[in-house]
């Protein structure tokens, strides 16, 4: 093993790193890259992420090709997942890698939304290069594809206040399509207004801001990258979709935007709430979905806009025997995020964790509501704690990361067979 000091990690990498980079140099890479208190120190070796990334064929892609093939047909038979790493990015994502060279696994999304950015303390540079420098540490070549989750219109500032709403989410998007976040999902449900008779009314603020962020999307991506745009018709923990609302939301997007391009997705509501909703005794409770809302959607997507289709969000706490339910009525993509943070818990060193949940009872009391048990206040609000404790998150000693690494990569696996992505490289390779 050869040793390469900080100097060579920091500085010069041309011509060397791939003669003798070490696992633990890329670790302490990213460490540095995440934690440096010298923004200079941070930078540079954010940049040498990026640098090794690149020689060793590791880049940001965009799904937007496949999803339009998918649309007309040339690509089916199953749904991608698109992954929410709050906690441990780095470890999380070199488990994905690892699965997916092992079984030969095409599409697959990293992402995380404007809301998680903010507790978890992870904006889209620092994700795009944890995930990247994962890549590397695993030995995993290929496309990466990062993505803006939920990127959604605050519903109380743009009353008051639409231009400051609209500019800070395009001032979000510029800096994620920077970062190689070549995938963003324009969330505007929260405008729509079911109070409104006509359908088309209900969804016209929607489709208006989704179509000015597409256009400006599209007039500021990298030369040579066609972004995917997502839309939403229904927010999620609210009134289910129907594919009246996704006509009246296409429809008026089109009608809409300026710019080429389109989208290639809509997210619908089908019967889910992100996270799940927690009993009394800290269970979870169960949830009536409604497959048929992915079906229709995404079927009229296929047949009448040739795009990719329907997108289920708030899944990973769904019982597991559901999942090979999503290919089967052709459920384009599926968001998943808590029940990976439900398992880091789990399996968190007890003396942590403990902390974690008294820094919680601490610093959220005010937010606890009327008649919730401790175990229904900690499970809504322990995502709180993982900015805060990111640090000593990712300082576990391998011994202890070691449980919290096995049982994601048993639950990631158990998911992507059922949602069929196993030995799908090569359909992704003419698209990307």
């Amino acid at each position: 093993m050869h040793n390469v000091d900080k100097s060579d990690i920091m500085g010069g990498l041309e011509g060397v790193i791939n003669s003798y980079l070490t696992p633990m140099d890329i670790d302490q890479l990213i460490n540095t890259a995440v934690f440096s208190p010298d923004d200079m120190e941070k930078k540079t070796a954010r940049e040498n992420v990026r640098k090794i990334a690149k020689e060793k064929g590791i880049y940001s892609a965009s799904i937007h090709a496949l999803y339009l093939a998918i649309g007309q047909g040339k690509v089916s038979g199953f749904t991608v997942p698109a992954i929410n790493i709050r906690a441990l990015t780095y470890d999380t994502a070199q488990v994905i890698f690892k699965l997916a060279r092992e079984h030969h696994i095409g599409p697959f999304i990293f992402e995380i939304a404007r809301s998680e950015q903010g507790y978890t303390e992870q904006q889209p540079d620092e994700y795009t290069v944890a995930v990247l420098a994962a890549a590397i540490k695993t030995g995993y070549a290929g496309p990466v594809f990062l993505q803006g989750d939920h990127y959604q219109f605050k519903r109380n500032v743009y009353s008051e206040t639409p231009e400051k709403e609209i500019e800070a989410l395009k001032g979000l998007i510029k800096k994620s399509v920077e970062a190689g976040f070549y995938n963003i999902d324009i969330d505007a449900s929260t405008l729509v207004d079911l109070a409104k008779e006509k359908v088309e009314d209900q969804q016209k603020t929607n489709f208006e801001m989704t179509a000015l962020l597409h256009d400006y999307i599209r007039e500021t991506q990298p030369t040579g990258v066609v972004v995917s745009v997502g839309g939403e018709i229904g927010h999620i923990g609210g009134k289910n979709s129907n594919a009246d609302e996704f006509r009246a939301f296409m429809n008026g997007f089109k009608q809409s935007a300026k710019v080429q391009g389109g989208i290639s997705k809509v997210s619908v509501q089908t019967g889910t709430s992100h996270g799940g909703i927690p009993l009394a005794d800290g269970t979870i409770a169960k949830v009536k979905l409604d497959f048929s809302v992915l079906q229709t959607v995404t079927e009229a997507g296929h047949s009448e806009y040739k795009m990719g289709g329907a997108v289920q969000h708030g899944a990973s706490t769904l019982p597991e025997e559901l999942f090979n339910k999503f290919p089967e009525v052709k459920t384009l993509e599926i968001h998943l995020a808590t029940g990976f943070q439900n398992t880091v818990y789990d399996n968190l060193p007890t003396v942590l964790k403990n902390r974690m949940y008294e820094w919680i009872k601490t610093n959220y009391a005010k937010d606890r509501k009327d008649g919730q048990s401790d175990e229904q206040f900690i499970y809504t609000m322990r995502k709180k704690a993982i900015g805060p404790f990111k640090k000593e998150l990712w300082g576990m000693t391998e011994d202890e990361k070691k449980p919290i690494r096995e049982a994601l990569s048993r639950q990631f696996l158990s998911m992507f067979t059922k949602l069929n992505i196993l030995n799908t490289d090569f359909l992704i390779k003419p698209y990307v």
